[in-house]
């Protein structure tokens, strides 16, 4: 008996111990800048407004990246999102192209001060630039995309300036093909889901 409650004098102390270190870690506030490195999964939408486009999509895949996020208020943020240009493979054995997708986002944290959880929404935009075309028979794509983009993520603190962060983004973009010639053969809508995992430095 003497021992039971001494185990949960011990496991009380060591609870108490871990959420007042909790408790103690700084919330957001104002000029706080957050950098993160995430691996993100890409999940195209894939979608054509024309026959000779039909079965012609975008392969997922993964990807680094990086963003900075810079704390105007202890609620409101803005987020940029940059990773190199990457290469996207076209089925049924198109081929590829490139693109360097940078996105800008308002964001509202919810809970800055939370020691457990910091959700937070954001709404922007995205500009997708498109080169090195490598297509069947010399089809080419738009130069350059511009649509929104949706955003929904967490941080989890893990020190007074570490965070596990957890995001989903939803990016509206699309590339007009055309023949060598300049005959428009269809748009190719991609539309990605981003889904991404990654730790956050405060400085």
């Amino acid at each position: 008996m003497k021992q039971t409650a001494r185990f949960g004098t011990v496991v009380a102390t060591l609870l108490a111990s871990t959420l007042a270190a909790h408790a103690a870690m700084a919330g957001y506030k104002a000029s706080d800048i957050i950098i993160r490195a995430r691996a993100v999964q890409i999940q195209f939408y894939n979608h054509t407004n024309t026959a000779a486009l039909s079965g012609v999509g975008a392969d997922n895949k993964m990807i680094p990246e990086v963003d900075g996020t810079y704390f105007f208020t202890r609620n409101i943020a803005a987020e940029l999102i940059l990773t190199y240009p990457q290469t996207i493979s076209v089925h049924p054995g198109i081929g590829s192209l490139k693109a360097l997708p940078p996105t800008l986002m308002a964001q509202y944290h919810f809970m800055p001060d939370s020691p457990f959880f910091r959700p937070y929404v954001g709404v922007g935009v995205n500009y997708t630039r498109f080169f090195s075309y490598s297509l069947v028979n010399g089809l080419r794509g738009s130069q350059s995309s511009v649509g929104a983009a949706l955003q929904a993520g967490f941080d989890v603190p893990l020190t007074r300036s570490l965070t596990l962060n957890v995001d989903v983004k939803k990016v509206y973009m699309s590339t007009k093909i055309r023949t060598s010639g300049g005959g428009y053969v269809g748009t190719l809508t991609l539309n990605p889901l981003l889904v991404g995992v990654g730790l956050g430095w405060t400085f």
